[in-house]
């Protein structure tokens, strides 16, 4: 057993195995950067996608495979030096699909499907949820099926639900009423008390024009919201095929959730009329020349809007990313000094690209690239051939960050995977490296 112990650890120099836990190997070739390693917990989940820890230090875990939540218990190890104790179904619901949350205090859990937004009392100890209380309806479509939700730790009495389009192209949500391509805002205990669900037209807007933003987070040192959206596939722009490497996935800000004073809570981010350009080199006819970031129309919008339009009406995002990425969750460190992104990857690019975790270095509150530049993006775990992806690839999902043990729990749908990584906070390639890789 030895000489093979020893050849896995030569092939996956990231991966550290306890030596009292069941050695998992991964199911892909992950690869990482200096200072970072991981180790698979567990391999058998089905489409494992949001998670969050609760008051005792378990996990629950959304299977979007129609298994509803798992609930996974730890030991007591630190890092990677741990393992599962017991795995075992929470909630047997199989609309459930991807967002979950627990409210400030741990007792209620919030939980997501297509079209509805659910909540249940929780016991973290005992293990055990009560009915299921039914809060936000009115979400059903077609596409973008994820609905993220978020209470932020600032505003504890707030719940964030974002919502995508029902295609490639959803005409409809140029309008703020379509209820559509938006994060909304909803206060905790009015859906708790309510003896119906809330209509997700009901909820505040918090920011609309968001394809699909379903990687939101909090900065936890500014309670800034900060979102992720992914960009358009096909993109054709005066009849140009540009799809391969515009539009950009966009790092969005929106304040203060509570703030509606701030400048940009309730504002329009541009989809589907404006979009973000990745690659300046194949836009031709911009005004004043074509650089990263700034927003443009394509082909998908009639003509009455122009570059122009964006730029005056639309907010532009703060880092624009390589495009067709998928970006699905964002998480940042205890410091502010790092977001950390999953990238899940998109069949829209050749070669296939994201399939990655990746960091964007922060300062003072706000990314410390330049909003022009193409590098903000830092892969920390990447797969070793994006050739093979998306079927002999992880693909970053949801991300949960363990402050105390200084580690990152991840999930890969696609795999079935649970991923334990440590050495986030430190980890760094050089740009040029980052952009041979994209």
């Amino acid at each position: 057993m030895a000489p093979s112990r020893f050849l896995a650890a030569a092939l996956y120099a990231g991966m550290t195995m306890a030596t009292h836990c069941v050695d998992l190997m991964p199911k892909s070739k992950p690869q990482v950067a200096p200072g970072v390693q991981f180790k698979v917990l567990a391999n058998d989940l089905n489409r494992p996608r949001g998670l969050v820890a609760d008051s005792e230090g378990n996990l629950l875990v959304v299977e979007s495979g129609g298994k509803g939540i798992r609930r996974i218990v730890l030991n007591d190890g630190e890092g990677l030096d741990t393992c599962i104790v017991s795995s075992t179904q929470l909630v047997a619901e199989s609309t459930l699909n991807h967002g979950i949350q627990l409210s400030s205090d741990g007792k209620i859990l919030f939980a997501s499907s297509l079209s509805d937004v659910y909540a249940y009392d929780y016991d973290a100890e005992k293990g055990a949820v009560g009915s299921a209380k039914h809060v936000i309806t009115g979400m059903a479509q077609h596409g973008h099926s994820a609905r993220t939700l978020l209470i932020p730790k600032h505003n504890p009495h707030l719940l964030l639900v974002t919502r995508g389009s029902n295609s490639n192209i959803d005409n409809e949500t140029i309008q703020v009423e379509s209820a559509r391509s938006q994060i909304r805002i909803f206060k905790v205990d009015e859906l708790l008390n309510c003896s119906s669900p809330v209509q997700y037209s009901d909820g505040q807007v918090l920011g609309w024009g968001l394809r699909n933003s379903v990687a939101v987070g909090e900065d936890p040192t500014t309670g800034y919201i900060w979102s992720a959206d992914n960009g358009i596939d096909e993109m054709k722009r005066k009849g140009v095929d540009i799809h391969n490497s515009n539009p950009g996935e966009e790092l969005n800000f929106h304040g203060l959730p509570n703030d509606t004073t701030n400048g940009f809570h309730g504002k329009n981010y541009g989809y589907p009329a404006c979009v973000s350009i990745f690659d300046p080199s194949n836009i031709d006819g911009y005004p004043g020349g074509a650089k990263t970031g700034l927003p443009m129309v394509g082909d998908q919008m009639p003509s009455s809007y122009t570059d122009e339009w964006c730029k005056c009406n639309t907010v532009a995002p703060f880092v624009t990313f390589a495009s067709h990425q998928a970006p699905l969750d964002i998480k940042f460190t205890p410091d502010g000094r790092s977001a950390l992104i999953s990238f899940h990857g998109s069949w829209n690019h050749k070669p296939p690209t994201g399939y990655c975790l990746s960091s964007v270095a922060y300062s003072k509150g706000f990314p410390e690239a330049d909003k022009q530049s193409q590098t903000a993006q830092q892969q920390l775990m990447w797969n070793q051939d994006n050739s093979v992806c998306p079927d002999q690839c992880f693909r970053p999902v949801g991300l949960l960050l363990d402050e105390a043990a200084k580690r990152l729990f991840m999930t890969s749908d696609s795999t079935g995977e649970l991923y334990v990584v440590t050495g986030t906070d430190t980890s760094y390639y050089q740009a040029s490296e980052v952009l041979d890789r994209l």
